[in-house]
This record gives C-alpha cells, structure tokens and sequence, in this order.
C-alpha cells in the first residue's frame, strides 16, 4: 500500500472498545485507516450512503446488525465494498457460514498479522478494480470522443480493413449519397471507384494486403451511389478498428469558393428540421463545457427538455407537422433561454442547452422561465392550435461532474425524474447538494459545541481505574459527552469538530475547572481522589496554560498531586517540544502525567526518556484476547519490568475479562481500567475497599 493512501474503513462491531483496538491493531501495522463505526442497522446503511468506505470490517458474531444483514446492506447498495467478516476461530464451519453471507474475506480476530494482510489485500482489489473502472470509462470517453471528432468532420474518412467498409462519417456517406453507413459496411472500397481507376486501385490494395505502405495520396475518379464520378484525392493513414489493423482514407474534392466550404461546414452542423445544432455538435459543446468545469469553472449549467406525451400530441397535430412542432418548440425555448444559449436537437424530440456565465440561481430561474414559456405558448400548426407542455431536468455543472457522461446521464434522470411525477415539472440536480447538506451538519455540530461551551453544555463521565497492588486513594479517568435532544453524546462526534475550528483548548480548560472542582468537593468529603484529564496538543502549546492551572489550584486549595494530564505516544511525537515544556511546568506545580498507548509508536522508550511520564498506560492492541496471545503478554511483561526499572507506574486500558486481571496482575501491571470492570458513568459509585 502507498502511504498516502487511507483506508476508510466501516467498523460493524458491538464493542466499541474492541473497535478501537481493531483500529489500532491495522496503524499499528502500518496502514492508515479513517475509520468509522455503525451500531445499528439503519446507521449502518446511512453511513453506507453518505460516506461510502473501502472496507467494512464484521465480526462474524456481532449482533447488532449481524455479519448477514450487513453483507445485504452492501449489496443492496450497489457499491463496490469489501465485506471482511472477522472470526474468534476458524474450522469448516465457521468459514462456510462466513462465505454463504456473501464476504468477501475472513481474517482471524486474534491474529493481529492476518487481520492486517487480509486488510490491505482486499484494499489493494477494490482500489485495482475502481481503477480498471476508470479505465474503461475513459476508454470509452476517448473513443466516443473520437467518434464524435469522426462523424463531425467535414473531410470524409472511411475505414477499410482488407478492403471493406468497417467504418464511415457522415460526410464520406454525404459524398457518396448514403443515408446511413449500413448501407456500405461490409461492402468492397472499390465499389467507390469509378470505372477507369478500379484496376489500379485494385492493385494497391494487393500490394498493401503484403505489407507495402500505402501512398501518400491517390488522385482518382470516386463514383457516386446514382453513378456519377467526380474528381477526387484519397489520403492514406496507418489505424485500428476495433483492434484490428485496418486503413483510413480521407476523400477530399473540390468544393468551390472557401464561403461555400464554410458554409457547407455550417450546414453539418445544424439540424435541417429545427435549425439547431445536431447531436453531434451539441456533444462537442459538452466535451467544452466539461473540459471548463474540470478547470474549476461552476457558472454552467445544462437542461434537457422534452414535450409531454409527445405520441398523442403527433397524434392531435399530424405526423406529416412533426418537424414543424419540433422547429417551433424550439424557437420557445430559444426565446426563453435568449441568444446567448447553446441549443441542440439530441434525440427525436429531445432538446439540450447549454447556459454560461450563469450562477446557480439563475440557471434555476431561466429553467423555471423555460416551463411557463411553454404554458403561455399556443402552436399554430396548419390550422391546428395546440398547447405543448414540457419536462425539463437541469444539472448545475461542477468541478465534481467534470466528465461529459456524467453530465449528460445527470440531466437526462434529473429529466425522468420530472416526467414521472407528471410532467410539466422541473427537476435540477445540483451535485453540491450533499456538500451544502454536509456543511449544514457540520454548522449544526460547531454551533451546538459553541452552545456548549457558552451555556455549560458538557457533562463529565468517571471510568474508575483499579489498583491490582494495592494502592491507597480513588482513582477515575475523565472522560467528557455533549448534552444533546436524545442523551449525551460521544466525543469521537464533536471533538473533530472542535478540533478543526481551534476550540479544544477552550474544552480542555472547561474540563480540568470542573475537574479540580470535583476533586475539591471530594476533598471535602475527605475522599482523596485522583483523576485523568486528557490534554490536547493545541492546548500545551498555549504558554499562559500552566500559570492558569496553577492559579486554579490555588483558588481551589487543591493538591496538585490529584491531577493526572495523559495524551497518547502519538500525538506526543508530533508535538514533542511542546510536551516537553508542558511536563516540566506540570513538574513544577506537582502534577503528574501520563503516557497513553504506550508501545504503538515506532520509538516508544525513547519518547519516555523525552517526556519521562509518571504513569504509562498500555498500548489498548495488547489487550486483545490478551489470555490466549502469549505475545502480548511477553510485550506487557516487558513493559512493567521496564516500568518498575525506571520507578514508573503502569496502567492497563480496555481490560476485558476476568482472566486478563490474573494475566495483568502477575505480569506486575499496576492499574486496570476497562468496561469489564465498570463503564464510564455520571457518578463516582465505584466501591474502592
């Protein structure tokens, strides 16, 4: 995997702890995730929805939804994601019941190297089979491209492969007085030939049928499908069709004055029954606009119109006024789009524009104009006066629906989406729509974490953590929730928030004032009480942090000794001078710090003697079926013979069973902390004796 590729990653497990460990378990081996994680079915399709992720990891026993229900979730959203199932154990079993959901992976829970090689391979194939994707789409793109290029071209080009006909443009049929190219393909070039250069020219295609090259140019008599010749020049170029080697001969003739070229030129393009462009050119219009929205341009936009019921209005006017209601109709929407818009004929009543140099909201305002055109209009067709309502369906183009494809696929929904709701509708599909819904949710999250912080909007939540030697006092880590409409809120939802608009230093401060005053009412109640604030890196680097902690202390006549600061080994390496300083005024108030996941960095002992901790809190990955991994409990054995070598104390997070504690308590752990033992709660209940 390339480093800078991020794995987003769709976590569907009960245990929010086991969760996180799975995450650090793939950072640990070097894979960089953005994870998430679903706790219910509807979340789970929702999140499916909005944030699609490369991988979703399940585990095969998970409840809430189950590894069935989350496969179903998947496939019936039609995107290209790998379900990987994890398992406790594996037998025939197990993995037959895994492959009979649908997965596409198992990996084995306890096996952290498995769990990681099974990751990165099935996110080395969705991103190869995203990529062959875009490669095919682009092939396509370029071959119709060149299809289009082809058939607006004024010079007639055909394609010839051993001497037939396998492909012609509109203006080599034109030449020759076809209608369409069926009526030559598979049909011998010397058919086009006149009379006295047929067995010369049947010699040529001898000679090239052994390899020769073909002649620069060949001037010769062409004859006509009605017989009658005139002078030509075919120029041969080297191609494939279709993977096959073939020629492509351009005609060229003389076609008069370079008015009547350009003219003739001008005619190609048109559409004979309305006066509008012709698909073809309209098309080329689209690989312009799209090549502009690429660019960063957003002031397009693109409609697609088309009478309702157009059977039955040929069936009241007449098929012999079609094409008289057709070059009407657009003539309305000429007049209401103006001059300035690009107006094409791309289907049998089917009409494109284009609108530039518009914002959004005009664009929406002419669409809207376009539809009461057509309601105020009257069609005087032969002594037949009819109304002709329309559907239309807009596409405000932008940078993110840059490929003339997508653009056209988009109008044309957004246009069946207006037909079935009855006609005579506009439906505009604006592709910044989930964006502006994205930045509304976002708004919503700053403003209620701002409200928060203004009108006292945290709550505080205690996880007791646990002497196993037998030390005296309470101990509780702080964690902190938003007050939200349904219950409190997790952090992992608004902190990224705050984080990202600066406002975690003023959260850390709200957190360490309630904090100390907790730990003085406890004083009080002489309860002697420590506890763990978690501190963020953009708080440390304030100057004016330690002085107000102090002060605060002061105020509140409270040991410095029941504040406990912890931030994780990672974020430490990032800011490492800046923890430095922040431990050294932390050591001169008398408060202690913590290293938490301690062993997931690259160089976890030579960041302790950096920031030389109080307390090192066990990386949470070493927990994980911590009784049958002898590795991780040879790691954590390592870690409490270091500790107590350099007279540190020890704490182990996320414990998970009673047989982990033994484990712990004989690798020489001092603390534990984990749901096992107590999940964080509003009140310090925890019975201590």
């Amino acid at each position: 995997m390339q480093k800078e590729q991020v794995v987003r990653l769709l976590m569907v497990e009960d245990s929010m702890e086991t969760a996180e460990q799975l995450v650090s378990m793939l950072r640990n081996g070097g894979i960089p995730v953005r994870p998430s994680r679903a706790e219910s079915l509807p979340q789970l399709t929702q999140m499916i929805t909005d944030t699609p992720p490369d991988l979703v990891l399940c585990s095969s026993a998970n409840r809430r939804p189950t590894l069935t229900e989350t496969v179903e979730a998947v496939v019936r959203s039609g995107k290209d994601i790998a379900v990987i199932a994890l398992l406790a154990e594996v037998n025939e079993e197990t993995m037959m019941n895994v492959f009979q959901t649908g997965a596409r992976a198992a990996a084995i829970r306890s096996r952290p190297e498995h769990v990681q090689r099974i990751v990165k391979r099935e996110f080395e194939d969705v991103s190869m089979r995203r990529a062959v994707r875009k490669l095919e789409i682009a092939l396509r793109e370029v071959e119709k491209r060149c299809d289009a290029l082809l058939d607006s071209s004024s010079e007639p080009i055909a394609f010839i492969h051993e001497g037939m006909h396998v492909r012609a443009n509109r203006a080599y049929l034109e030449m020759f007085g076809y209608e369409s190219f069926e009526e030559i393909e598979g049909n011998p070039m010397l058919d086009m030939i006149g009379g006295g250069h047929a067995d010369s020219f049947k010699t040529l295609l001898k000679r090239l049928s052994k390899g020769e090259d073909p002649p620069d140019r060949l001037e010769i008599k062409a004859q006509k499908l009605d017989g009658s010749e005139f002078d030509a020049v075919m120029v041969f170029d080297k191609a494939t069709f279709e993977g096959e080697p073939c020629l492509q001969i351009t005609f060229r003739q003389n076609e008069g004055s370079a008015e009547q070229a350009a003219e003739l030129a001008r005619l190609k393009q048109i559409d004979m029954a309305t006066g509008m462009l012709n698909r073809a050119h309209f098309l080329i219009e689209i690989d312009r606009i799209a090549a502009e929205a690429a660019s960063g341009k957003s002031d397009l936009a693109l409609v697609l119109v088309e009478p309702d019921g157009y059977k039955k209005v040929l069936e009241t006017v007449g098929v012999a006024n079609a094409d008289l209601l057709l070059a009407d109709v657009a003539k309305v929407i000429q007049q209401a789009l103006g001059n300035k818009a690009i107006i094409g004929r791309i289907g049998e009543h089917t009409f494109a524009a284009i609108l530039s140099r518009v914002s959004h909201d005009q664009a929406e305002a002419a669409f809207k104009k376009l539809l009461s055109a057509f309601v105020e209009h009257v069609f005087e067709l032969n002594q037949r006066s009819i109304n002709v309502l329309v559907s239309a369906g807009g596409l405000l183009i932008g940078e993110k629906i840059a490929k003339p494809e997508s653009i056209m696929a988009e109008a044309a929904s957004a246009l069946r989406t207006a037909q079935a709701e009855g006609g005579n509708r506009l439906t505009v599909h604006d592709p910044a729509a989930q964006e502006k819904a994205d930045a509304e949710k976002h708004r919503a999250w700053l403003n209620l974490v701002k409200d928060a912080l203004a009108h006292d909007g945290f709550v505080l939540f205690y996880q007791p953590v646990i002497s196993l030697q037998g030390e005296d006092g309470e101990f509780y880590e702080i964690l902190i929730r938003l007050h939200g409409p349904k219950g409190e809120i997790m952090p992992n939802f608004f902190l990224p928030i705050a984080d990202r608009h600066g406002l975690m230093p003023a959260i850390d401060r709200w957190v360490i004032s309630k904090a100390i005053r907790v730990a003085m009412e406890r004083e009080r109640e002489k309860r002697r009480s420590t506890f763990f604030i978690k501190i963020t890196p953009k708080s440390i680097e304030d100057p004016k942090l330690i002085p107000w902690i102090g002060a605060q202390l002061a105020q509140a006549r409270l040991r410095a000794q029941s504040l406990v600061f912890e931030m994780p080994e990672s974020k430490i390496g990032a800011s490492i001078s800046s923890v430095r300083e922040f431990r050294k005024g932390l050591q001169q108030l008398n408060c202690a710090f913590a290293i938490e996941q301690y062993g997931s960095g690259l160089n976890s002992q030579q960041t302790l003697k950096l920031v030389d901790p109080d307390y090192i809190k066990i990386d949470r990955t070493y927990m994980a079926e911590l009784p049958r991994n002898k590795d991780n409990q040879a790691k954590i054995r390592e870690i409490c013979d270091m500790a107590r070598s350099i007279d540190k104390v020890t704490i182990a997070e996320f414990v998970e069973d009673a047989a982990s504690m033994s484990i712990l308590f004989s690798c020489g752990v001092n603390f534990v902390q984990g749901n096992f033992l107590q999940e964080p709660e509003k009140v310090m209940a925890y019975d201590f004796g």
